[in-house]
């Protein structure tokens, strides 16, 4: 079932265990197994809830192991493994750093998932921040922000119905050359991920939707107008998928410190706090739980979807 910007909000997560960033991850996730991941997927797919999201990274540098640590799941690959386990939930890269790799390339990746998934796919697209991922990798990071829009263009021709798609930019050019399985999808989404001025210009101008990443709730509305004028001011005037990620979040009052930025307590009270984030015209949240184990992630994640979520419609939108 597709995220629809005109449908009630929304909400997806960002899967743990296949990223570990410091800033985010718990600490039980380091001893999770796949089945781990998989029970989760299954969770959110009972649950309903939106998508489910992998992040992308090749190799972490030393120097940023660790804030980052080297554990990044190949989102495709991981994606692709819960395809098979999951009926509904849609499957998301957020984000793949596409230009890492040819356009070709990715399109083969990600269009064979669409295929084998039934049309799940969601393609978030960002520009990357690692330099030495880059230079390893043989692509170009001080011109990334070039490549990826490029990229988008191309990927949106390669991802499109033609066995033999074509496509001829500054960069990369092709025809004449066939690609099957092509995706489920007539048209996959390509949603854009960042929150600095450019990624903001390529989301109104290239996408179908937005990630930001990191804006506190009082800066969206300003964003979310800058976009919508963006979009306006190029003249695309399809309707974009809005998205938020949200703070943390704890159904229920915790026994423990969930942190201070943590939102805790009674459904009720929680879905009225997430409710300002339709009010402001977001269309999805990103949602993420404390937990101290997977047994208690997957309880949150139930006790959200059947206690906080049927409240989040309660908004003219």
């Amino acid at each position: 079932m597709p995220i629809l910007p005109a449908g009630p909000l929304s909400y997806g997560m960002q899967l743990p265990i296949q990223s570990q960033s410091a800033i985010y991850a718990e600490p039980w996730e380091a001893g999770a197994t796949p089945a781990d991941l998989a029970e989760i997927a299954r969770t959110a797919d009972r649950a309903g809830f939106g998508y489910l999201a992998s992040c992308d990274h090749v190799a972490i540098p030393r120097r940023l192991a660790g804030a980052m640590s080297t554990v990044w799941y190949d989102p495709v690959a991981t994606l692709a493994f819960l395809a098979g386990i999951t009926e509904r939930v849609l499957l998301m890269s957020h984000v793949a750093v596409v230009g890492l790799r040819h356009p070709l390339a990715t399109a083969k990746q990600y269009a064979t998932l669409d295929h084998l998934s039934g049309g799940r796919l969601i393609l978030g697209v960002g520009a990357g921040h690692v330099r030495e991922e880059f230079e390893a990798l043989g692509a170009d990071f001080d011109g990334r922000g070039g490549v990826l829009d490029e990229s988008i263009d191309a990927l949106k021709a390669a991802l499109g119905p033609e066995e033999y798609p074509e496509f001829a930019g500054e960069r990369f050019s092709f025809s004449g050359l066939g690609q099957l399985p092509r995706p489920a999808q007539e048209r996959v989404p390509v949603w854009v991920g960042g929150s600095s001025p450019a990624a903001v210009r390529r989301a109104a101008v290239r996408g179908d939707g937005w990630l930001p990443q990191g804006d506190p709730r009082e800066k969206l509305p300003a964003q979310i107008g800058r976009l919508y004028a963006l979009r306006e001011a190029a003249g695309v005037t399809e309707p974009i998928v809005i998205g938020a990620i949200t703070e943390p979040l704890y159904v229920g009052e915790p026994g423990w410190s969930v942190g201070r930025r943590t939102l805790s307590g009674k459904p009720e009270a929680l879905a009225e706090s997430l409710r300002e984030y339709g009010a402001m015209g977001v269309h999805q949240i990103q949602v993420r739980f404390r937990s101290r184990s997977r047994s208690e992630l997957t309880d949150q994640m139930a006790a959200f979807a059947a206690e906080v979520a049927p409240h989040l419609d309660n908004l003219d939108r």
